[in-house]
């Protein structure tokens, strides 16, 4: 598809000039499954740019479809691991100032939690690709991952702008907050709360 690229089509540092051919600022959705998160803000901002990242090419297929099919030219998705996400975007290249994490694989046993997508490793990653003023956004229904989340980010000397243990009960829950993905449509039929963390790495 004319808007799926393959961790091997492109060098790094080419997607503000050769993908989307401006220098907008760049969101990427990580983990991005179906590309809810993306597809809903491009088309609220159509002067910013999407990239949805993620492994599962069948994912992957049904967001980029319907990005084809709603005529969204601000949005492309990347199939590639996100440990190895630095190689293809560069912050001296690329204007990434935004990333969103949506209900990512928590992890829940010890032994696996350096996959966390709030690591230290993978913060690190984030300081390598996001601009200074860059953010971080986190939604989840795992308290696990939720409480790590924010261990980690006073470890790491991070500033957490905003956060909350239940979303939908707080003062935060805007237009951009309340898109919902199909796994947070599920969690919340479950009965479960959402959880939000919003970070700066620099």
């Amino acid at each position: 598809m004319e808007n799926v690229y393959l961790y091997d089509d492109i060098l790094p540092g080419d997607w503000s000039e050769n993908v989307f051919g401006n220098t907008h600022p760049i969101t990427l959705e990580l983990a991005c499954g179906g590309g809810e998160y993306t597809l809903e803000l491009a088309g609220k901002f159509p002067d910013r740019n999407f990239i949805g990242v993620d492994i599962k090419g069948e994912r992957i297929y049904k967001g980029a479809k319907k990005a084809l099919d709603d005529g969204l030219k601000n949005v492309v998705f990347l199939r590639a691991y996100i440990q190895f996400l630095d190689r293809y975007i560069k912050r001296e290249t690329d204007y990434v100032n935004e990333i969103w994490i949506t209900f990512p694989d928590p992890y829940p046993k010890k032994s696996k939690k350096r996959k966390r997508l709030t690591s230290p490793f993978f913060l690190d990653i984030y300081r390598r690709i996001l601009m200074t003023d860059g953010v971080v956004h986190l939604k989840t229904d795992s308290r696990l991952l939720y409480d790590f989340t924010l261990e980690t980010l006073n470890s790491e000397n991070c500033r957490i702008i905003r956060e909350t243990s239940d979303l939908y009960h707080s003062s935060m829950a805007d237009e951009i907050l309340s898109i919902k993905t199909l796994y947070e449509e599920q969690h919340l039929k479950d009965g479960k709360t959402i959880k939000y963390v919003e970070f700066m790495v620099h």
